[in-house]
């Protein structure tokens, strides 16, 4: 991945892999089974596009400009999936543990759909918080940043071999995008546990309890249910 060089005016992160990222959140929580959903279907979602579509003015193609409100639009964003998300993964729990279900083929998608949205949230959680948020990381100089949240192995790296040490933050002032947040997300739903990315504060360690308490619980539920179901 290509380094990002952080201080006053750097190239900021692209917008578009979290946008849309964002948006497939949003597409997947309008397609979740009925029963998953709270109230009138597009509810949510029209309130989620339009928090998305306000983010996007303020920066349409690269993370350069913040204001406290597009920082509050943005952490409430990602709060409103994240919890829409955890609570239709309750009302997953719930219909799966009922002893009538008949048809327990939507609720398994749903269990997929919301693994999927669980991976997407917290990593754009994680890309938000890290070391200020995307706009901090590239637009700051990384002596005046907040303390880190994680720490990357290029974070690491600047003492190795050549060919691994120029791509490390030191030497080439390389920082994290979405997409390095969406891995770490993935690894730690996938796995329950971090990987070669290390939570250091109190918060990210809280939120990766929480992604892979949920992811687990996602996976008992549907594999002890969904046994009985297929058969």
């Amino acid at each position: 991945m290509a380094a990002t060089r952080t201080g006053p005016n750097r190239r900021g992160e692209a917008r578009l892999p979290a946008a849309l990222a964002t948006a497939i959140a949003i597409g997947i929580y309008a397609l979740l089974p009925s029963q998953l959903v709270l109230g009138p279907r597009l509810i949510i979602p029209i309130l989620e596009a339009v928090l998305l579509a306000s983010l996007v003015a303020v920066n349409p193609r690269r993370m350069t400009r913040q204001t406290r409100w597009s920082r509050v639009l943005s952490l409430g964003l990602v709060a409103l999936i994240a919890l829409t998300n955890l609570t239709a993964l309750g009302l997953l729990v719930r219909d799966l543990a009922d002893e009538v279900v008949h048809d327990g083929r939507p609720l398994l998608l749903g269990a997929l759909q919301i693994w999927l949205t669980n991976i997407i949230v917290f990593g754009l959680a994680f890309w938000e918080l890290d070391r200020g948020g995307p706009v901090a990381r590239t637009q700051t100089e990384r002596s005046k940043l907040p303390a880190a949240d994680f720490r990357f192995s290029q974070d690491e790296d600047h003492d190795t071999v050549d060919e691994v040490s120029r791509g490390s933050s030191r030497n080439s002032g390389w920082v994290p995008t979405y997409i390095d947040y969406l891995y770490v997300s993935t690894t730690n739903s996938s796995a329950f546990s971090p990987t070669d990315t290390m939570p250091l504060s109190s918060r990210a360690k809280l939120l990766m309890a929480i992604e892979a308490t949920a992811a687990l619980l996602t996976s008992i539920v549907v594999i002890a249910r969904g046994v009985s179901i297929l058969q």
